[in-house]
């Protein structure tokens, strides 16, 4: 006859109990008083000891994890490594040119980390600690959490706007010493050219008589004088600019307020044709003044840097690929070229 499986006195040993499952008895006795739990018993599993390696030693330590296991989602808690090889501990950055898992961006899908740890996923917003920049070839957090280093053009910082602005009044200042005295006599003549209109114009304004009527008009001369003023003026400022920028980056207002201009491709100086492009897009509109267009055209041109990201360039220097530096003595100097003051070579 078989006995069907359940609880039963245990032969052996008649103060318990035990669990008989058809084929023989299972699991630990319990007293025979005690209410059994309903069913077969739960199997109960023995731990499993590892292997001893045979070339460890008695007193060796147990090597450490490279990383710890997470689950995909989930934070990883403090202290523990990055999931995948080459993946440094958190708050530490990554060793340049050294991605993890060899590509920029490939970070596990779901993988998200503690603070003080590199970004999430395909440079999804992490969090960079203070300080600390991507390695080569990997995107910033979107949206960026730091504001990245200030770029700094063959090694040297960007020149400040200020150092700019007084440079130019400088240079502009020495142009206009330049036009009083080659180009004093045309204006001269051009004021006496235009005298009769001035002065008719002027006892019309003190009566109040706003009427364009019966102006005298100008000498034969003004139109001419006018050309050849604008033209002197024009090439004085290509005589006192663009040769000095060519040979050394710097008019004498750059040299004084210690900046300097220099190509972004290269770190020789910028050579004639060069400085000539850099130029021509805020020298020529002087020819336009006539109808004040120029001006304008100088205007948009000077104040573009305001607004210019990253290496704040004017559109001159756009034109010419170029950017303005400033150059000290504790600015880096790049290899083979003499150390900048800014009063001059040292």
């Amino acid at each position: 006859m078989t006995v069907q499986p359940g609880w039963y006195a245990d032969p052996a040993e008649p103060t318990t109990q035990r669990y008989w499952d058809g084929d023989g008895w299972i699991a630990a006795p319990l007293p025979v008083d005690a209410t059994p739990p309903p069913g077969p018993p739960p199997v109960e599993l023995e731990p499993v000891t590892p292997p001893e390696s045979p070339a460890a030693g008695p007193t060796s330590a147990a090597p450490a994890e490279p990383h710890a296991p997470g689950l995909p989602g989930q934070p990883l808690p403090p202290g523990a490594g990055v999931p995948g090889p080459g993946f440094p501990l958190p708050g530490q950055p990554f060793p340049p040119g050294q991605p993890p898992q060899g590509a920029p961006g490939a970070y596990p899908p779901g993988w998200t980390y503690p603070p003080g740890t590199p970004p999430t996923a395909n440079g999804m917003p992490g969090n960079y600690p203070p300080g600390m920049t991507p390695p080569p070839g990997w995107p910033y957090p979107v949206p960026f959490l730091y504001r990245p280093p200030a770029p700094r053009p063959h090694g040297y910082a960007l020149a400040s706007l200020g150092a700019r602005l007084v440079a130019r009044l400088i240079d502009i200042g020495i142009v206009f010493l330049l036009n009083v005295v080659v180009n004093g006599f045309f204006v001269w003549r051009y004021i006496q050219e235009m005298a009769p209109v001035f002065r008719e114009s002027f006892q019309r304004g003190m009566t109040g008589n706003s009427s364009t009527e019966g102006l005298p008009q100008p000498g034969d001369q003004a139109g001419s004088l006018q050309i050849a003023i604008l033209l002197v003026a024009t090439a004085l400022w290509f005589a006192y600019e663009v040769p000095a920028v060519a040979n050394r980056g710097q008019t004498l207002g750059k040299r004084i307020m210690g900046i300097k201009v220099v190509s972004l491709g290269k770190e020789e100086r910028l050579g004639f044709g060069q400085s000539l492009r850099r130029w021509n897009t805020l020298g020529l509109p002087t020819l336009l003044w006539f109808c004040c267009f120029g001006f304008l055209l100088q205007l948009i041109d000077v104040v573009f840097p305001l607004f210019d990201r990253p290496l704040r360039q004017a559109l001159h220097d756009k034109r010419a690929e170029t950017v303005v530096v400033q150059v000290s003595r504790q600015s880096p100097t790049p290899a083979g070229e003499p150390t900048e003051t800014p009063g001059g070579p040292e």
